[in-house]
């Protein structure tokens, strides 16, 4: 197999991008190592990223990118039936880095290789970013499209009935494709991700460092049906940005012309950083700095569908119960595994950017 892109576009080719809630050949992961995310040499990360490992494991087989330093820790720390892949990156964030396969003909399968530029410059090191989804997409043996525009997975939910969501927030903000006028993105989107209608929310979550990643915010429980991140405080910042997202969806149809109905899932918190977790973080210059009180982005609505499963973030919060509660009604068929993710949370995003879907298919 060729490592050279294939020319055209996965839409042209009949390929497109399938729910999450669909059946999955696997998932990948990423192992947190950098000292000016994780703090205290990623120790607490490694006991968080370690237990949503397992719970993935238990329901479909899991690939763990690791660095050759971080190894050896990794293989003792993670359940024998996940594999280990050595490989290079800047960190862990594997649902934004790494690829989006589609499906086309015949259950074969192709991955998206988007460009990458650490959330429009969040980070000044990430080049071994910039090369994992061509790396990671070779190791598995798939054939990849190279797109033509800066974007993350996590930046867009589909229902893989041909609808999108995304957010005016990240992908509309100049630090990502100021060359590009809204149109002409979601015409991209369309063309890579083989989907018919583009939903634009306005904004993502307050204060969510990816500029407002829809994955924090909103996403398909199924065709038709979201879920949305939600609040009553009136004086809080984000019950504006809900409720502007709920009337956009009150007044959008799907691609094939149906309604969405929303379920609301409170959020936690408001949560903030502490001086305690900020003290064990290493400056590095020119990387983004977390400051003390600072306000975490911290939502229910990133979580992982699994097969069977909803690998869910939990912060011992009054919160958690009504939001795990709500996740069972939406997903009878599934269980509702939660996981204490505030170590997540700290690094800048949660167990649904920690996690890339491979969907059940077939190597093209």
């Amino acid at each position: 197999m060729s490592d050279a892109p294939l020319a055209g576009t996965p839409r042209a080719d009949g390929f497109s991008m399938p729910a999450e809630f669909a059946p999955h050949s696997g998932c990948w992961m990423l192992w947190p190592e950098r000292p000016d995310v994780w703090r205290e040499g990623a120790r607490p990360a490694h006991r968080s990223f370690a237990e949503v490992a397992a719970a993935i494991a238990r329901c479909e087989p899991l690939t763990v990118g690791v660095s050759k330093r971080q190894f050896d820790n990794a293989r003792a720390m993670l359940p024998t039936a996940v594999r280990l892949w050595q490989c290079d990156y800047n960190d862990a964030w594997v649902r934004d880095s790494g690829p989006t396969v589609v499906l086309g003909p015949d259950g074969a399968r192709r991955g998206v290789d988007w460009d990458f530029n650490a959330w429009g410059g969040l980070y000044s090191d990430f080049e071994a970013d910039r090369q994992l989804a061509a790396a990671l997409l070779a190791a598995e043996g798939m054939e990849r499209y190279r797109a033509p525009l800066v974007m993350e997975g996590g930046s867009f939910h589909s229902d893989g009935e041909g609808t999108l969501l995304v957010t005016a927030q990240c992908l509309l903000n100049p630090n990502r494709n100021p060359h590009l006028s809204k149109a002409q993105i979601e015409g991209h989107l369309k063309d890579y991700l083989g989907v018919e209608a583009v939903i634009w929310l306005p904004e993502g979550v307050y204060q969510d460092e990816t500029d407002g990643h829809v994955d924090n915010l909103c996403c398909f429980v199924r065709p038709g049906v979201v879920a949305l991140t939600w609040t009553e405080d009136r004086d809080d910042p984000q019950y504006h940005i809900s409720r502007n997202a709920l009337a956009v969806l009150e007044n959008s149809r799907d691609a094939l012309g149906r309604p969405f109905e929303v379920h609301p899932i409170h959020q936690p918190g408001p949560l903030y950083y502490t001086p305690e977790e900020g003290a064990g973080i290493l400056p590095l210059e020119g990387s983004h700095q977390r400051l003390d009180g600072q306000r975490l982005a911290a939502s229910y609505v990133n979580f992982y569908l699994a097969n069977g499963a909803v690998i869910a973030p939990l912060f011992d919060d009054p919160h958690d119960g009504p939001a795990m509660e709500t996740l069972g009604r939406l997903f009878p068929e599934r269980e509702v595994v939660g996981i204490y993710s505030r170590e997540i949370l700290l690094g800048g995003g949660n167990i649904h950017c920690i996690t890339q879907q491979v969907p059940s298919g077939r190597a093209s």
